[in-house]
């Protein structure tokens, strides 16, 4: 049975919150003293960088999607993956869960199509560590690059090299704490299989990285950086890029703000944003001003592409032939993603 937090109404709901919220957020701006430099910069923002900014978060949006096949079923058509990834997007969005809504949201579509609970378990761990792993490798490598002058920035050590060590050091962490899981054997079932998916989804997450699988490494990189593109044609809208550096490691620290249990982070990823590139140097109204056209995109997108998606998706797993069992691995747990 689908869980009362994906039903249809519900979600409609959280749509019309969602366009309320923005509504209301337009309106303080349009309205409230002391906000006329953000005026500005919206009212006189390019139009081409807008329209750029739409088309890298729709690149986004489909590596998205490219990443989630080549993980779960590389041999699923191309209709229903896309069904399934832009489904997952609109959740993350209008759930007050962030990225895990929309994982839940595929956990039930894809048992609902006929994959086992072990293999989604195992291959939700695997998907989840990719796409995080080019977050962490991302603060890594700007942190040292601004660190060592190899990216332009300006910011110190406590905003480059501390970030890339602790960056570092969670990976080494995770990759600790899968090992320990590994040999978990005592306990209530649930939570030893639970343990075990952890280690075999982050065995099979390395796998993927080592083994250069392309599509998989190639969807989870397009998926931040296309992101990335998406804030900095927002920044060059309202005519205010930071320097490289200093622009990467703000939008990746800022995104932070998400976590945070709120429907599509509204509020906590908008003002991790703006409070982070403030941080970092730049001046409040222009930055404002990029983030709420941002936001406006990053949200935007997902919910008016994924909710039509998902309706396909439920008509599609009303048809007798389910389009998951065909995913389930043959001999070799990481062998379907090669």
């Amino acid at each position: 049975m689908m869980p009362d937090a994906l039903q249809p109404a519900h979600l409609r709901r959280r749509l019309a919150q969602l366009a309320a919220v923005v509504a209301v957020v337009g309106l303080v701006v349009a309205t409230l003293p002391g906000l006329g430099q953000v005026r500005h910069h919206l009212a006189h923002a390019q139009a081409g960088w807008l329209i750029l900014a739409v088309a890298a978060e729709l690149g986004s949006a489909l590596s998205y999607v490219a990443c989630l096949r080549a993980v779960f079923c590389p041999c699923m058509r191309w209709a229903p993956s896309c069904q399934l990834g832009m489904s997952e997007l609109a959740a993350g969005a209008l759930l007050p869960a962030g990225g895990a809504g929309g994982l839940a949201l595929g956990a039930w579509a894809l048992h609902r199509g006929g994959m086992s609970s072990t293999h989604i378990a195992r291959r939700t761990v695997t998907f989840f560590l990719l796409t995080s792993a080019a977050n962490f490798a991302v603060v890594i490598a700007a942190g040292t690059g601004v660190a060592l002058g190899l990216l332009p920035g300006r910011a110190g050590p406590a905003l480059t090299v501390v970030p890339a060590l602790l960056a570092a050091a969670t990976v080494l962490a995770v990759l600790a704490l899968a090992r320990f899981l590994g040999h978990a054997t005592r306990g209530p079932a649930r939570v030893v299989r639970a343990c075990l998916a952890i280690a075999e989804g982050t065995r099979e997450a390395l796998t993927l990285l080592r083994g250069g699988q392309a599509t998989a490494l190639l969807g989870s990189l397009g998926y931040l950086a296309f992101d990335i593109a998406t804030m900095a044609a927002c920044f060059q809208a309202t005519g205010s890029l930071p320097p490289l550096g200093d622009f990467v490691l703000a939008y990746t620290l800022g995104q932070l703000g998400g976590l945070i249990p709120i429907p599509g982070g509204l509020g906590a990823t908008d003002g991790g944003l703006i409070g982070t590139f403030v941080l970092f140097g730049a001046s409040i109204g222009p930055v404002t001003a990029a983030v709420l056209i941002y936001r406006l995109v990053q949200l935007g997108i997902p919910a008016l592409l994924g909710t039509p998606a998902f309706l396909l998706l439920r008509r599609t797993l009303h048809r007798p032939e389910a389009f998951a069992t065909i995913c389930e691995p043959l001999v070799e747990p990481a062998a379907i993603a090669r």
